[in-house]
């Protein structure tokens, strides 16, 4: 065999495993793996991380965390001395335990928020909603990345020399949505990419809305002054007023340098693709000689949100590049929109994205020659203010 599988998490067997190391010593010596590459899973203690499960991947060439405690996000990501995440005020990562998501202002949610790659969903994904009384029916950005995995397993193919962690987190309650997220990371030996596959299953007897966005976040060092991002825009809106304002609207593409109490601002885009559907998105510094480019299908993931926080470091600097089924906004406005998704008994939807470093000038010039042909000589729509179809 090829392959060897470790379970590090099953509830339905009462089975965990507080701390687990695998190397290539784990495989017999005559099996094709290359030497520096490691698997470590411990339990952080201490403070608002207290009893959060950390994966630190290895591949030899990129490091990774995952975290089974939040719902199998992404914590951060290494290539030498590139980290690739942000610093949040928040330190975390926080244990689900200490986020109150329906504390009365509804955002709760910001109290755990630190990760590279965040999951909004999945009952709903976007800003926080109060019924007429003002009692809170959604709160911000949703329940999945406060819900801990009740299933996680490492596999590792030493024939492929990749690397996979799975896990199953459930959204579920009485007379409420029964929803199960089982998602991959992927990693292969030797390469700077991460494959994300995700899962969503109605395991209710019943019909199940759902909403789904990837806030995929980064700050310094790649996001000084003077970075950019690419995209392959085909129709962009700013979110609201301040997102509309001339000078800042301009100059989307560019990342102001952090700036105490200036406000955040989104753009909604419909980004152009191939024709099988896949379209690609980049983030890189400065001069251009390093930064992250992230691909999913259009057919899967068809809206994008450009978020962008430039306040202090200390206040949380960061961008959001986020694909998603749906804009951020209130679950009731996205429903009559007709862009909440309904999942039948049993059914079952497919996501899938990468994540790249981008490592090197090379790197980032090809990847940026490959998104800009997927808009070459076709027409670009910027609106000069909000669309009503698709903010509120």
């Amino acid at each position: 065999m090829s392959g060897k599988k470790w379970v590090l998490i099953d509830q339905s067997r009462n089975h965990y495993e507080e701390s687990l190391t695998i190397t290539p010593f784990d495989f017999s010596t005559h099996q094709p793996m290359i030497s520096g590459w490691s698997v470590t899973k411990h339990r952080l203690a201490g403070g608002r991380q207290d009893g959060v499960d950390a994966i630190l991947v290895d591949n030899g060439e990129i490091r990774f965390t995952v975290l089974p405690t939040r719902g199998m996000g992404l914590w951060k990501a290494w290539c030498d001395d590139l980290e690739i995440g942000w610093k949040s005020p928040v330190p975390g990562p926080v244990h689900p335990a200490f986020v109150d998501l329906y504390e009365p202002s509804g955002i709760g949610w910001l109290s755990g928020f630190d990760e590279l790659l965040v999951r909004a969903g999945l009952g709903s994904n976007g800003a926080p909603e109060f019924d007429v009384n003002g009692v809170l029916k959604y709160p911000l950005h949703g329940k999945i990345q406060n819900t801990p995995a009740n299933y996680c397993e490492l596999s590792v193919d030493s024939e492929r020399g990749e690397i996979e962690i799975t896990g199953v987190v459930e959204e579920s309650r009485m007379f409420g949505n029964n929803l199960r997220l089982r998602t991959t990371y992927t990693t292969r030996l030797g390469e700077p990419w991460i494959r994300v596959v995700d899962v969503i299953e109605n395991i209710s007897s019943v019909p199940a809305e759902f909403e789904l966005l990837y806030h995929i976040n980064f700050g310094l060092p790649l996001l000084e002054a003077g970075p950019k991002v690419v995209l392959p825009v085909k129709r962009m809106s700013p979110r609201n007023a301040i997102a509309a304002d001339p000078v800042r609207y301009q100059r989307w593409e560019t990342y102001e340098s952090p700036t105490p109490g200036i406000a955040e601002v989104c753009y909604l885009c419909d980004l152009y693709a191939t024709e099988e559907g896949r379209t690609s998105v980049m983030l890189h510094d400065a001069a251009a000689k390093r930064g992250v480019q992230i691909s999913f299908s259009r057919d899967q993931l068809p809206l994008f949100t450009l978020w962008k926080n430039p306040v202090a470091e200390t206040d949380g600097y960061v961008t959001g590049l986020e694909p998603s089924i749906n804009f951020p906004n209130t679950h009731s406005f996205e429903k009559r929109q007709g862009r909440v998704a309904t999942l039948a008994p049993g059914q079952s939807r497919l996501f899938e994205l990468k994540l790249s470093i981008l490592p090197h000038e090379d790197a980032v010039a090809a990847a940026k020659r490959n998104i800009l042909a997927l808009s070459e000589g076709k027409p670009t729509e910027f609106l000069p203010h909000p669309d009503p179809r698709w903010a509120e």
